[in-house]
């Protein structure tokens, strides 16, 4: 089992270190090429398609030839909005109609995250705290307990449903985001220099990422029966 440091509620440091599941927390990235392409797969299917050129169809103006066919001595043109032209229309240029989404299969997802929660646990940035909560909704009690964390730089917190008072305490701090573990990717865990994990998130993680793609279809079926 890997350890990593506990917290309480309040941000106080405990003696005593949670134990962590190995199947999921100490795996071996020997190769980052599964790490690679889940993290590109994750910005590629939330890429906008916006980008559009026109073709020389599709460019507004007179159709009028430049000049007459034969007798000046010069090529032939029929338009001015040849590709060749400036101000004509663009060859192979976006269409507005690419699809840039790709798709991993789950069990490349899960090990993907798997591998990036284990390098989180490798460089010491990953911590477990009992839960995440700012009673408040300030953004000043949000900060003074990603402080007392360790918090310095981008942080990812991992909480079970998270409520909208601390919601909205975290939202104004620019490099802490709040998540609700449902959504854990590899994305996020590898951009956070500190994860930190609600025991309860823990818990979901671990049932979530340890069980095998067997188990997890039969209790799919299972529950949708």
């Amino acid at each position: 089992m890997s350890q990593v440091a506990s917290y309480s509620k309040s941000g106080v440091k405990s003696s005593a270190k949670v134990s962590l599941d190995k199947k999921v927390f100490a795996l071996e990235v020997k190769s980052h090429g599964l790490l690679k392409s889940a993290y590109h797969a994750y910005l590629d299917n939330g890429r906008g398609n916006l980008a559009k050129t026109k073709t020389r169809g599709e460019v507004v103006g007179s159709t009028k030839k430049p000049w007459k066919q034969k007798g000046t001595g010069r090529a032939r043109f029929g338009s001015r909005y040849n590709p060749i032209w400036r101000g004509g229309g663009i060859i192979f240029g976006p269409t507005g109609g690419e699809n840039y989404s790709k798709k991993l299969n789950k069990k490349a997802k899960k090990t993907a995250t798997c591998q990036a929660l284990s390098l989180a646990v490798k460089s010491g940035s990953l911590a477990v705290i009992d839960d995440f909560v700012v009673s408040d909704g300030k953004t000043k009690s949000a900060q003074k307990l990603l402080d007392k964390l360790g918090a310095k730089r981008r942080t990812l917190i991992l909480a079970v449903k998270p409520n909208e008072t601390t919601n909205r305490a975290v939202k104004n701090i620019q490099d802490a985001k709040l998540a609700d573990v449902s959504y854990l990717n590899t994305y996020d865990v590898l951009n956070a220099d500190l994860v930190v994990i609600t025991k309860p998130a823990l818990d979901e993680i671990s049932t979530w990422l340890a069980a095998s793609p067997s188990k997890t279809v039969k209790s799919t079926k299972e529950s949708a029966q």
